[in-house]
């Protein structure tokens, strides 16, 4: 007398469109993948490919910073590694991609 009785409801008759509700579950996964591409992967995509062709396009006497904040003019130029001067006959050797920003000439004295 405590439990009353529960009827069970019967489902609903299968329709014809199953695949078209499973498509639509899909919908919202594949906007997400396609708001982190534009808005995370093709900028990060852009900025490697500048960074590239500023590193390659470095010359003997260019005024850089390093990674390390590291401020020198590039006295050697080698296939993976340049030597930048920080003071006079004072030389670093570091790794070309090390390179962060190339500075406007002038900007050391």
């Amino acid at each position: 007398m405590i439990i009353s009785q529960a009827y069970a409801q019967t489902a609903p008759a299968p329709s014809g469109g199953g695949t078209e509700s499973s498509l639509l579950s899909l919908l919202p996964l594949v906007l997400m993948f396609v708001v982190l591409y534009f808005i995370m992967i093709r900028p990060q995509m852009k900025r490697q490919k500048e960074h590239k062709a500023m590193v390659e396009a470095l010359a003997k006497g260019d005024e850089v910073v390093t990674a390390g904040g590291v401020l020198g003019r590039v006295s050697k130029l080698g296939e993976t590694y340049l030597h930048v001067e920080v003071a006079n006959g004072v030389e670093l050797q570091v790794q070309r991609t090390s390179i962060v920003q190339v500075l406007p000439k002038g900007t050391l004295k």
